[in-house]
Order: C-alpha cells, then sequence, then structure tokens
C-alpha cells in the first residue's frame, strides 16, 4: 500500500514536472504582439498652385473652368418620406458677382468670366473662390415643377430664352472667408458667406462652414489631341432654406450643395 502511494506521488511530480517544461517552451514559443495601429492620419500634400491667371484659351498657365464637366448639385429629404428630392443648377460660375454686374445678360453662354478663384495646395490662407448659381435654373428632371412651383417657392422668375438672369432675383453667391487645412485628411474646411434673397423682401448673408477636396492635377490625351492636364475641386456645404424664407412642405430645413468643379489649362 506505501508502494502504490509512493509511486502515485511520483507520477503526479512527473505530470507537473512536464506540464512545467511544456508551458515553458510554449511560452518561449509566442511571437511578440504587433505594435498597436496608429490612428495618426496620412497627410501628403504637394505644392501645387492653381490660378486662372488671364484665362486666355491656348494659354496654358492660364486654368479654366470647364463648365461643362462641372456640376452644382442639391439635395434635400422629401417631407414626410424617406427618399430624396435632388436637382442640379444648369447655369453657374466662379465670378465675384458685385451690385453693378447683377444684370439680365443677352447671352447663351458664360456672361461672366470665371475667374474669381486661386488654390494654393500647400498655402490655404492664399486661396479663395467666389462662386453663384441662377435659382431659375434648378433642374429636378421634372419641367413640370421646375418651371412651375420651384420659381415660386424659390422667390425666383422664369426662364426668358438667351438670357442669363443674374438679377438680385434669381441670383445666390457665396465667397469664401478662410481656408485652412483640416487636420484629419487632406482635405480642407472651408468658411463661406451664402447670399440669396429667396422669399425675403431683399438678401441676406449667412455664415456657412464646408468641406474642400482637391483632385490633384493629372495630365491628359485623347486621340491624336494634343496633351492637357486637369484638376477637380470639390466643395460641398449645407445650408438652412427656412433661413431665406422657403417655406415650401416639399423639402426639409436642411438642404445640401455639392459642387463638382473640373479644370483645365487648354
Amino acid at each position: 500500500m506505501k508502494n502504490l502511494k509512493t509511486q502515485s506521488l511520483l507520477l503526479i511530480l512527473v505530470l507537473f514536472s512536464g506540464y512545467g517544461y511544456i508551458a515553458s517552451c510554449t511560452h518561449e514559443a509566442i511571437s511578440p504582439l504587433p505594435a498597436a495601429a496608429s490612428n495618426t492620419p496620412v497627410i501628403t500634400r504637394g505644392t501645387d498652385v492653381l490660378l486662372p491667371k488671364n484665362v486666355t484659351v491656348g494659354d496654358t498657365t492660364s486654368w479654366k473652368l470647364d463648365k461643362s464637366h462641372s456640376s452644382v448639385m442639391w439635395s434635400t429629404i422629401y417631407v414626410g418620406g424617406a427618399g430624396l428630392l435632388t436637382g442640379r443648377f444648369n447655369q453657374f460660375g466662379m465670378h465675384e458677382v458685385t451690385d453693378a454686374k447683377m444684370l439680365n445678360y443677352a447671352t447663351a453662354g458664360q456672361p461672366l468670366l470665371d475667374s474669381s478663384w486661386a488654390f494654393y495646395e500647400n498655402e490655404p490662407s492664399k486661396s479663395y473662390f467666389n462662386g453663384y448659381v441662377q435659382m431659375n435654373q434648378s433642374n429636378t428632371g421634372e419641367p413640370g415643377r421646375d418651371a412651375g412651383c420651384n420659381i415660386s417657392a424659390l422667390g425666383t422668375v422664369a426662364i426668358v430664352p438667351g438670357t442669363q438672369n443674374l438679377t438680385v432675383t434669381n441670383l445666390a453667391k457665396i465667397k469664401t472667408t478662410e481656408i485652412k487645412f483640416d487636420p484629419a485628411s487632406n482635405d480642407y474646411i472651408v468658411t463661406l458667406q451664402l447670399t440669396w434673397k429667396g422669399t425675403l423682401a431683399s438678401p441676406i448673408t449667412k455664415t456657412l462652414v464646408g468641406r474642400l477636396k482637391y483632385i490633384r492635377r493629372n495630365r491628359v490625351q485623347f486621340g491624336s489631341a494634343a496633351a492637357y492636364s486637369v484638376f477637380g475641386l470639390q466643395l460641398k456645404f449645407q445650408f438652412n432654406a427656412r433661413d431665406y424664407g422657403i417655406t415650401s412642405t416639399s423639402i426639409a430645413d436642411k438642404v445640401d450643395i455639392e459642387c463638382n468643379m473640373n479644370f483645365n489649362n487648354k
């Protein structure tokens, strides 16, 4: 009986010794845990300086707005529904429209040069933008609505064929007051002023904050045509339609604006 107890004790000791050896070997075989991933954003900015200069066709040092490949779009929640109401403005530009220039222009093209902007990739304090849209050129894809209830709801007037209406009744314009780096991305934070009459007696100006994205300059060529360079700027911001007297029950208070501006040096 005594020998049995002794043998049992020896067996237990052997098992514990073996477990300790296995555990120590296993521990030595474990690779160190990888370092925690950094949450610091990777920000890379170049030194591009992009200017309209004299906006002369054929001057490769002068950047021009490619309006036919650009857009100003809006969207808002349809009140009482889960979907969005969306549209775009057919007529817009990048010019500082002063009071003296708020006129009707008898032209089918751009009434003013798209020259009121500058972009410094690494010096945003030097960058600035001015832009405008013609409110009666809001295009939802539903002609009956665009030429009907939208005209009265937006406080504007009907389109006159062959005329670009930049009068106070039909013009909404933006002007940047500050552009700075976004510390969390390659984008920029933009403070801007939105001036519009809406259905009010006279225009008012509201200060808003948006986000600007730079789509880097690139060289392109199509077929046998001469190569040229392009770049893009995307500005997004939101405003409250009620601030401008819009009481339509079809749209929510908040309206999102997305400006996709493409440029070339042709």
